[in-house]
């Protein structure tokens, strides 16, 4: 018996409420095949275990490629068993290195060649009909990317979850600023050994007992922080020697070669998640560039209230019972359509799904950024008193008529604490959208706040905050954030953004900073969805540091990760004439 998903979903148009599938009851049981040896072109064997259906006959693959074991990983497993029980051949697959699997572990470096010969051999195989697909999230998605770059003829669609397409803006860095807490966390500490040693979020295996995770991340130099660990990764010494967006990086980013991919591609991420660049990009760039008609009309994005994975709560917010998404179910309508030609409704429906905080309801529309998007700016000023959150900064549609600016002292001993955010997966500063007014209290943290709004204001789509800007120092970093002030005081993130200084031309183009000289610097806050609700307050934090979740800009100018040498920097931020610092919001019309 053939099921379907036709009775299941209603029709999307907008303005309507967004209908996610429920799935279907499994069609078949499975057999698993284990510790299937899978030849790559240089005669190292990655091996797999292979979810099959019992019954004889050919069915189409999905391929799934994991640093975290074939056999260890439960939600691996889980997702095999899923599709493997509804008409799938699932290949579960360690990859290069990795627990089975022979060869160098070397994240990210091997998995285009790799992911092209493991496609080629699925659809080899007499259970395949020909027809591969690959399936999961995060690192599991980032291997998706890498195996599109390199065109593998049976690969017809790829479902990257919460996953990077540029792994040093998406993941190493967000405009230079490094992020540290992740990259050592889920490099050195948990990844360096062929079997993962991560006993718990904030311990260390095989390190010394007596320095804390949280304490190794204040070490400097950070060539030498591993070291602390008990570890001595040289994919993450190598990561640290490339600060910049070079060769090294260039070759595993898949928006370098977007007009070369021309399969369908949906992605699936957060607006709170570590890599919601990655998601949003591997939309837009495949709609925009994709290789053919099919990959820029059919592929699709959905993107949430999360962080990394679908809830129905994150951070201090509850988003409602309709925020959280089935991503299986998903995931089986895509690949019921494009893997085994199931008609349904899959190539009618808009292709994008984001979800509107604030008004906590899905909106579907045929393109991201929305079509009516109307980009505005909300201008900082203040009477040179913006320093806390009960300084006098103000955020206004209109622009200052006075000159105007605010000086703050950026301290690297003492930097500002990450609260919220994006980030993920078992570093020590918890992500999503949390209250900021602990860090809004310190003096080298400015604050600009609108008046109370009179009617809500929906912003959906990128956000940049321009900074007219001027430092003491050689380098430096700039941060910013885009915050909904709740009538009862609360002060909750909803984008964030860094731009290190010396990356104002671009993070292929490090160009040191003059002392004292005004600056244009553009922070990029990624993107959000979010209806500012009548009686809120929109608002913009400006300051220097966000730590640990980005690592701390000494302010000196030396190379990257080399000096343990801090100063401390003085900061001007402009808001005047032609210097008129200003939020470029993304504002839909009611």
């Amino acid at each position: 018996m053939r099921w379907t998903l036709a009775v299941l979903w209603l029709p999307l148009c907008i303005g309507a409420d967004v209908k996610f599938p429920e799935g279907y009851p499994p069609t078949n049981d499975v057999v698993m095949d284990n510790l299937v040896a899978v030849p790559m072109r240089d005669g190292v064997k990655l091996y797999a275990d292979v979810y099959r259906p019992a019954g004889p006959g050919k069915y189409p693959v999905i391929v799934s490629r994991t640093p975290y074991s074939s056999e260890r990983a439960p939600a691996a497993y889980d997702s095999a068993v899923y599709f493997a029980r509804r008409g799938y051949v699932y290949v579960l697959q360690d990859v290069r290195g990795r627990h089975e699997s022979e060869g160098k572990w070397e994240p990210f470096r091997n998995d285009i060649e790799d992911g092209y010969d493991t496609i080629e051999w699925a659809a080899a195989q007499p259970w395949s009909t020909g027809k591969v697909g690959m399936q999961g999230g995060s690192y599991l998605g980032h291997v998706q990317w890498r195996a599109a770059m390199a065109k593998p003829p049976h690969l017809v669609t790829i479902f990257p979850s919460v996953a990077a397409t540029s792994l040093y803006h998406d993941w190493i860095t967000l405009n230079g600023g490094w992020r540290l807490s992740f990259n050592f966390g889920w490099g050195p500490v948990r990844q360096e050994s062929r079997i993962m040693q991560n006993t718990g979020p904030h311990t260390l295996a095989g390190g010394p007992e007596s320095l804390s995770y949280e304490k190794m991340l204040w070490h400097l130099p950070l060539t030498d922080m591993q070291r602390l660990a008990g570890r001595n990764a040289q994919f993450y010494k190598d990561w640290i020697a490339h600060p910049d967006y070079d060769a090294y990086w260039k070759k595993i980013n898949a928006e370098e070669v977007m007009d070369q991919i021309g399969i369908p591609v949906h992605t699936f991420g957060g607006w709170f998640d570590i890599f919601s660049q990655g998601t949003l990009r591997g939309y837009t760039l495949m709609a925009t560039k994709g290789a053919t008609e099919t990959a820029r009309k059919k592929s699709h994005i959905v993107i949430g209230a999360w962080g990394h994975g679908s809830s129905r709560r994150f951070g201090d917010l509850d988003f409602g019972p309709t925020a959280h998404v089935d991503a299986h179910a998903l995931e089986l309508r895509w690949f019921d359509y494009w893997l085994k030609g199931v008609q349904n409704g899959l190539d009618q429906e808009p292709p994008v799904k984001v979800f509107v905080m604030g008004r906590n309801q899905w909106r579907a529309e045929w393109q991201y950024p929305l079509a009516n998007t109307q980009y505005k700016k909300m201008y900082l000023s203040s009477r040179a008193g913006a320093n806390t959150g009960r300084g006098d900064g103000r955020l206004s549609w209109d622009a200052p008529t006075t000159a105007g600016k605010d000086v703050y002292r950026y301290d690297p001993n003492d930097p500002v604490p990450s609260v919220g955010g994006n980030n993920c997966c078992g570093t020590p500063t918890p992500a999503g959208p949390k209250d900021q007014r602990s860090v809004e209290g310190r003096r080298d943290v400015l604050v600009y706040t609108s008046e109370y709004l009179k009617e809500p204001v929906e912003v959906t789509g990128p956000v940049k905050v321009v900074l007219y800007a001027s430092s003491d120092a050689r380098d430096t970093d700039f941060v910013a954030k885009l915050v909904d002030v709740f009538p009862d005081g609360r002060s909750m993130s909803v984008a964030e953004g860094i731009m290190r200084a010396k990356y104002r031309e671009g993070t292929d183009k490090p160009k040191l900073i003059e002392p004292g000289k005004v600056y244009e610097f553009t922070v990029d806050l990624v993107g959000t969805s979010n209806e500012f609700q009548k009686g809120h307050r929109i608002r913009v934090d400006v300051t220097s540091s966000h730590f640990p979740q980005f690592d701390r800009n000494p302010n000196t100018g030396e190379p990257f990760g080399t000096s343990g040498v801090v100063k401390v920097a003085t900061q001007t931020i402009h808001h005047s004439g032609q210097q008129a610092s200003h939020v470029l919001l993304p504002v839909i019309p009611r």
